[in-house]
């Protein structure tokens, strides 16, 4: 998500996914014994209760984000709030607020919860509409430190509102960051809006794995990354959700053809760690 716009590797077709998206937990039950769980949030409580502040904070904020996005991140419960039916929703709304024409949300849980290693994995209802990008990332907790794209950077799930059926997952580091970002993109059979798929990587110090609905569609090893740079996916990261309007990355901003409000909704956020590790 820092940065204007992602150039992908390649684009596969995979077949659709059954039902809902509903998929059992750590990558299904083939795998199922190779993690046991470390953190997680259900998002259970009243509709319209916020966050747990044990678990999540808040990036607040309309300065484009380095994206030239068009959105004010609140934390507000009119742009993050639990549902009352076990789900997190975070809402983009075209409203004007703090000079921008848009409102919506960014958390994340750095300096709360932080793994190196491991999967992590959410189950997501995206919102379909031109210029909407949804995402599921995260980033590195030296960021402070180092800087980015030094702390690096993993997209889990990034998804451009006008392109429904197409999931893009890219890794960014030192050397390939920004457009020259590292990645994928997959056009999921049966398409990713309006119903709930399950977004996860599985990373280790061989490399980072991606999966929707528990089809693994790319994989990146150390040796992946262009020659000469620096591989920096071997210490904690703290895990992101937002929904941005406009920016870089999806092309254009909404327009009448955008209904808002438009709302990703997240079942669960959880985080698992090798067995006996």
């Amino acid at each position: 998500m820092v940065r204007s716009l992602s150039i992908c590797a390649a684009t596969v077709l995979l077949p659709g996914c059954g039902g809902d998206g509903s998929t059992s937990s750590a990558g299904g039950s083939d795998r199922a014994d190779s993690f046991e769980l470390v953190w997680s949030d259900e998002f259970e409580g009243a509709a319209g209760s916020g966050l747990d502040p044990a678990k999540w904070r808040f990036d607040v904020g309309g300065d484009g984000w380095g994206n030239q996005q068009l959105e004010y991140n609140s934390d507000r419960r009119e742009n993050v709030a639990l549902d009352g039916a076990g789900h997190l929703a975070i809402t983009a709304r075209e409203e004007a607020f703090e000079g921008n024409a848009y409102t919506s949300g960014r958390i994340n849980t750095r300096g709360l919860f932080e793994q190196a290693f491991g999967r992590f994995e959410a189950r997501i209802r995206l919102p379909e509409g031109k210029g909407i990008w949804p995402a599921f990332w995260l980033l590195g907790n030296n960021l402070d430190s180092v800087g980015w794209p030094a702390c690096g950077e993993i997209d889990i799930m990034e998804f451009r509102g006008q392109h429904p059926a197409v999931v893009v997952g890219t890794v960014h580091g030192p050397g390939y960051a920004g457009g020259a970002g590292v990645g994928t993109e997959a056009s999921i059979g049966g398409g990713l809006a309006g119903r709930f798929r399950l977004f996860a990587i599985e990373w280790d110090e061989a490399g980072i794995r991606w999966f929707v609905d528990d089809y693994k569609y790319h994989e990146l090893t150390p040796q992946s990354i262009p020659t000469g740079t620096r591989w920096v996916f071997d210490h904690p990261f703290f895990i992101l959700l937002n929904v941005a309007v406009g920016g870089g990355f999806v092309g254009s901003p909404p327009d009448q053809s955008t209904i808002f409000p438009l709302t990703m909704l997240v079942d669960y956020v959880r985080v698992y760690r090798k067995a006996g590790s």
